[in-house]
């Protein structure tokens, strides 16, 4: 999780700070270890925050 959270801050800077939670599972999907998601906003190159 934290190897995430600093590739998002030092990718998109001040853009990549988020909140984060982490759920515990015994197997995933293809034995994958780690699963990450994320909901983006996209912002147009004109418009305001």
């Amino acid at each position: 999780m934290n190897g995430v959270s600093d590739l998002f801050c030092e990718v998109l800077g001040d853009g990549g700070r988020h909140a984060r939670t982490a759920v515990g599972v015994s197997v995933l999907p293809f034995q994958i270890p780690v699963e990450v998601e994320m909901i983006v906003k996209v912002k147009d190159v004109g418009e305001k925050v």
